[in-house]
């Protein structure tokens, strides 16, 4: 769906992407494009130090590291870049956008996305804070658990999901959804990825079809939560699919909803979804109550929040 004709700009997102909205929407009323805007969004969420599970301050792997994870997609080309496990570069959105932009692949990962970053002129930067590593220290270091040796695996089981209960981790992600005045659409995803997880675990944010899908013709959808769900049952992918099979967009998500419940799902595993209509309806779900997520139209003053429909 692309046309001449001038179309209200809607942003989705999760709910702590409100400062990105914000200044994407911005650039969607100057007649910016989606992909402009949803990059914008990403970015400025990235730098904020107060958001401990995408970029900057991210919270920590077990060993301490901060490794982030990223997507792009084009509604309209349905190009798409992609970057995992990325240590000591910021704004990994724009990174992901250039291995769209100026490779044959979608995803690269670790010392290869590194590289493509010092190729392009990005500087090293360390996306640990003070904060950070102090809730590292203090979850680890300072309780006497042994993280020099090689029995990580057994540690991350125990550890990690038990922890996000215990200590209220973030367990984030943030997602932007956007529609320019084109009828273009994009989305975006950027992660620090599950706190204390295994060196080298990817989630859904840049598996495309997991956790970020976007397709002019039938709408886009982004997930938070626990990726390893999304990723066994392609929650993203899955959802544009069920519209362009002819569902709507609640029964699309519904269904997405009852798939992530068919996978058993332990303590402390949830799936957030967002989801978009090329027309412009947005909604989200969520396998816990009272989730909420942000939605901005350009005829609204300042975005707003909405419920998150669960299971039923």
């Amino acid at each position: 769906m692309h046309t001449n004709s001038h179309v209200n700009p809607v942003i989705v997102a999760s709910e702590n992407g409100r400062a990105g909205a914000l200044a994407a929407m911005e650039l969607l009323r100057r007649g910016g494009s989606a992909m402009d805007a949803a990059e914008m969004a990403a970015r400025v969420t990235e730098d904020d130090p107060d958001e401990h599970s995408v970029g900057f301050s991210g919270i920590p792997n077990l060993l301490g590291q901060v490794e982030l994870d990223a997507s792009l997609m084009n509604g309209r080309t349905l190009e798409t870049g992609a970057v995992a496990g990325v240590q000591d570069y910021a704004n990994v959105i724009s990174l992901a956008r250039k291995v769209m932009e100026e490779l044959p692949h979608v995803l690269l990962v670790g010392r290869g996305a590194e590289r493509l970053a010092a190729e392009i002129g990005q500087r090293p930067a360390d996306q640990r804070t003070v904060e950070s590593l102090e809730r590292w220290r203090a979850r680890f270091a300072e309780k006497g658990v042994d993280l020099t040796g090689m029995e990580l695996r057994h540690l991350v089981a125990r550890l990690t999901i038990p922890m996000h209960l215990q200590d209220k981790v973030p367990h984030g992600t943030v997602n932007y959804l956007v529609r320019d005045s084109h009828g273009d659409l994009a989305s975006a995803v950027s992660t620090s990825g599950l706190g204390w997880k295994y060196p080298g675990r990817v989630g859904d944010s840049p598996i495309i079809g997991a956790g970020n899908y976007c397709d002019n013709r039938y709408g886009a959808a982004a997930c938070t939560g626990s990726g390893e769900l999304a990723i066994r049952v392609s929650t993203a992918r899955s959802l544009i699919l069920y519209m362009k099979m002819g569902m709507n967009l609640a029964a699309a998500g519904q269904e997405c909803l009852a798939e992530i419940e068919q996978l058993s799902p332990q303590p402390g595993q949830y799936m957030n979804i967002v989801a978009m209509t090329p027309d412009g309806e947005h909604m989200a779900f969520s396998t816990e109550d009272d989730k909420r997520y942000l939605y901005y139209t350009g005829e609204m003053t300042e975005p707003a929040l909405g419920e998150r429909a669960t299971t039923g």
